[in-house]
């Protein structure tokens, strides 16, 4: 069965304006529901720079409660052209907590629902610790008019279980919000291998799991407010994968980029009738991947 779906990204380069980066997103958002997109999917921490690059306790200022004037903006946006809406805000749950929230608005502007994230980095000019408590949601998908869908944000993306488990709770669509870069000082092999092994173990999701993925990352150079580093050159090359793996869609490492793409969510059953990975999982041996470590007996 054919289930066709216009997903639209938005790859954007942000500045300290918060309403000028709201502004501009909000004009890509109607350009893409103009071209016959009915999800659209935003960066991660899409408003603001990527604060946390340093500590500090001022940028906790950028958080908003949801619902809040962040989720107003964007509902109306979702409400006024007519698309699911898949948005990342520096949640305010209480004063000294705070999370990395990835909001889903429905194509009325209802909330759909949220996802908080799982895995919090913590390395040098990704100092996310510091500033996120880890989600409490865990990895449930979130149901719209175009699809039940599994979001997470960034981090979680190098890890395979938190695409399982939302296959399993029957997600159509795995999605992650990104903001990932090179760091000053590595090569340009090394910047090279390492776009190439975040896109490779997204498309592994795909595969492993038979459902598409759609990755949006920032683009863009923001120094480090701290001078210690020479800032984050995020590496773009946001990217729409279909359930084996194959690249529909790939944006440029170093420019803006709006895209749309068609996705048929009706063929991942096909994929999963010749490659039926979830039957033949030993879910009878898989106790230890509750571990942490298996340490040798």
């Amino acid at each position: 069965m054919n289930r066709t779906l216009r997903i639209g990204i938005v790859q954007q380069a942000n500045t300290p304006d918060v309403a000028h980066n709201r502004a501009r997103l909000g004009e890509a958002i109607g350009r893409l529901a103009g071209e016959g997109a009915r999800l659209v999917v935003l960066q991660e921490l899409h408003d603001s720079l990527y604060f946390c690059q340093t500590e500090n306790p001022d940028h906790f200022d950028l958080a908003e409660p949801i619902p809040g004037p962040a989720t107003e903006h964007y509902a109306a946006l979702a409400r006024r052209h007519g698309v699911v809406l898949v948005t990342s805000l520096f949640e305010r749950r209480a004063p000294g907590l705070y999370h990395n929230t990835a909001v889903v608005f429905e194509a009325d502007g209802t909330l759909a629902g949220r996802y908080r994230k799982m895995h919090i980095p913590d390395d040098p000019a990704y100092y996310e610790k510091f500033y996120f408590t880890p989600g409490d949601l865990g990895f449930r998908p979130i149901d719209t008019s175009v699809g039940r869908l599994g979001v997470q944000v960034c981090w979680d993306q190098w890890y395979p279980e938190g695409a399982r488990l939302m296959a399993l709770a029957g997600a159509e669509l795995l999605i992650y919000p990104t903001a990932i870069g090179f760091e000053s000082t590595d090569t340009p092999e090394e910047q090279s291998r390492q776009r190439e092994a975040w896109t490779t173990v997204q498309r592994g999701h795909a595969v492993a799991n038979g459902l598409p993925v759609v990755a949006v990352n920032r683009t863009g150079h923001e120094p480090d407010p701290s001078g210690q580093t020479a800032g984050i050159q995020f590496w773009g090359s946001s990217f729409v994968a279909g359930p084996q793996g194959e690249l529909l869609a790939r944006a440029p490492q170093d420019e803006e980029c709006c895209l749309t793409v068609d996705v048929d969510l009706g063929r991942s059953e096909q994929v999963r009738r010749w490659w039926p990975f979830l039957r033949d999982r030993r879910i009878e041996h898989f106790d230890g991947l509750t571990r942490r470590y298996l340490d040798a007996q």
